[in-house]
């Protein structure tokens, strides 16, 4: 039984020292090519972890500090590191659920009424459009806070206002990642029973993995930004 459990700890695969460094989509089909196999099994993981559903929430955040990993190419021994990740993030993850599951909820219901009432006046116009700004506003800020939360140990209250500042200076990059995301199962509609295997494969794991993948530049710009202010304000203090 050896090498089953090798298959679920090992290593995972590499890059040559040698080779060359490629950047945005080069960089991100390279890494889906090179960690394949680690994402189907991580997507195993997943729907196996998240069963119980009150465990949903830290699932999504342990499968998405494995696509961190993967993302920063360290070294990922699977289980333990999964494993790992749900407990550190288990409380944080679950306030993060129902906190961003009832905002959302609250915002669709608002576009729901207001779309309802704008055949009626053209004056619930902006109240429509306010409540599709906060919908998409608070998924993006919602998808960053899941990566920050990942990345950095800080505070909750932190990575909150991280990762609305995340959404402000860059939101289209996530946005396109949640958009493949949402055609990886649209496909599995379209081709199905074809394609009656995706969501056990690879469709929770890839959509994780091109969002971690695409958060990441926004990430590092104010987890930076927050380092350089803290050591600024140190240096002023020793001065």
């Amino acid at each position: 039984m050896q090498w089953l459990e090798a298959m679920w700890s090992r290593e995972g695969k590499g890059i040559p020292k040698d080779a060359p460094k490629r950047q945005g989509l080069a960089l991100f089909i390279e890494i889906i090519a090179r960690e394949f196999f680690e994402l189907v099994k991580l997507n195993l993981l997943f729907l196996a972890s998240a069963l119980p559903l009150i465990t949903l929430p830290a699932a999504v955040f342990a499968s998405a500090s494995i696509c961190r990993m993967m993302v920063e190419d360290r070294n990922v021994y699977l289980l333990r590191d999964y494993l790992e990740a749900m407990r550190a993030h288990a409380l944080r993850a679950t306030v993060w659920g129902l906190a961003s599951g009832l905002a959302l909820w609250i915002c669709v219901e608002a576009i729901l009424t207001y779309g309802a009432k704008s055949h009626e006046s053209l004056i619930y116009a902006v109240p429509l459009a306010v409540s599709l700004l906060a919908t998409g506003f608070i998924g993006l800020c919602s998808a960053h806070f899941v990566v920050l939360s990942v990345m950095s140990r800080r505070k909750a209250l932190t990575i909150l206002k991280l990762s609305a500042l995340a959404t402000l200076a860059r939101p289209l990059p996530v946005l396109a990642a949640l958009g493949f995301a949402a055609s990886l199962w649209l496909l599995h509609v379209l081709f199905y029973p074809i394609s009656v295997f995706m969501p056990v494969t690879i469709n929770i794991s890839l959509g994780l993995f091109a969002l971690s993948f695409a958060a990441d530049k926004a990430a590092r710009m104010v987890l930076g930004g927050i380092d350089k202010n803290a050591t600024e304000s140190a240096g002023g203090a020793f001065l």
